[in-house]
């Protein structure tokens, strides 16, 4: 007869997420500064399935381990269902114990913004004031919240297929504090900041028109064939990425337009100040999205909210 452990089984707490997107931001950029190696994080896996798509992303530090089960379904918005669901499991990193519970899908909403805002806030000037953002969705609201947190903007350009949800964000953007229009695609031509957060698969604008001093974001695809940006704004920037390793495989703005690897600086040498950043020209960043992201951003809200049933801080990352 074998004998079988007895052990008290593991609490996971629902966690709701009330990180602001300062403090998103604020955990993103701690752990790149405590020497996370962004080129050797674990590979995102992706599965075809008949309703879109299946991510699965695993993390880890020392302190803490993690591992969010996305899915993205393009149909689901006509349905009145968003396009990414999901949860994610916060384990503790010694024991890899689950500790805690959390929405993928808000997970996933709050931190894509602050990974861009935290690239937009080395990569801008200092008097960066008009935001483009093309699109109307989850993250196009995220977006104009995270960068009106970091940077000083002024007003907002909405450039979206749709007029009701264009006004929507724009009307947004003004209880922000923000002078806010509607307007179209040759907007970027007076832009400071345009970020795309569409489900383009073709380049949004004519890269020519974007100001040598202007920095541009692109996060809406992590697919090879797929592109918000043109092979001619590509050409003429300097490219900041999440992590080369990634974006030689999702990439497609990079990819599509034949970008070498060795012109890509990638975010972690951006944040710890080993990249040079040139005002003479276009900074472009392209996202994916990266399983560290998700995972500093939990522990973070994991921390704020302390062990089940307390609050407070529980420890460091």
């Amino acid at each position: 007869m074998t004998e079988t452990a007895v052990t008290e089984p593991a609490v996971i707490d629902q966690l709701e997420l009330t990180l602001d997107h300062r403090a998103a931001v604020e955990a993103l950029e701690g752990m790149l500064l405590d020497g996370l190696d962004v080129e050797r994080c674990p590979q995102r896996s992706a599965v075809p399935v008949p309703a879109g798509e299946l991510l699965l992303m695993p993390a880890a530090t020392g302190a803490f381990a993690g591992v969010k089960i996305a899915g993205v379904a393009p149909a689901n918005p006509a349905a009145g269902l968003p396009r990414i669901t999901g949860s994610y499991l916060l384990l503790d990193g010694p024991t890899l114990r689950p500790v805690a519970l959390l929405d993928g899908a808000a997970l996933t909403a709050l931190r894509t913004p602050a990974v861009t805002a935290l690239a937009m806030r080395e990569l801008a000037g200092p008097d960066v004031a008009h935001l483009v953002v093309f699109g109307a969705g989850p993250q196009a609201f995220g977006h104009v919240a995270a960068l009106r947190a970091v940077l000083p903007l002024e007003r907002v350009t909405v450039v979206a297929r749709r007029p009701g949800p264009a006004d929507q964000l724009a009307r947004y953007a003004a209880e922000l504090g923000l002078s806010a229009a509607v307007g179209g695609p040759e907007a970027v031509a007076k832009a400071d900041l345009v970020v795309c957060c569409t489900t383009a698969r073709t380049p949004l604008f004519d890269g020519r028109l974007v100001p040598d001093g202007a920095v541009v974001a692109a996060v809406g695809s992590h697919e090879p064939d797929a592109r918000e940006v043109d092979a001619q704004l590509v050409g003429r920037a300097d490219l900041f990425v999440e992590a080369r390793a990634v974006a030689r495989r999702e990439a497609g703005d990079l990819l599509m337009a034949g970008a070498a690897e060795e012109r890509l600086i990638n975010l972690s040498e951006l944040v710890t100040g080993t990249a040079v950043v040139r005002h003479d020209r276009p900074r472009f960043f392209k996202s994916v999205g990266m399983a560290w992201q998700d995972l500093a951003v939990a522990a973070a809200q994991y921390e704020l909210t302390g062990p089940p049933g307390e609050s407070g801080p529980r420890r460091s990352l």
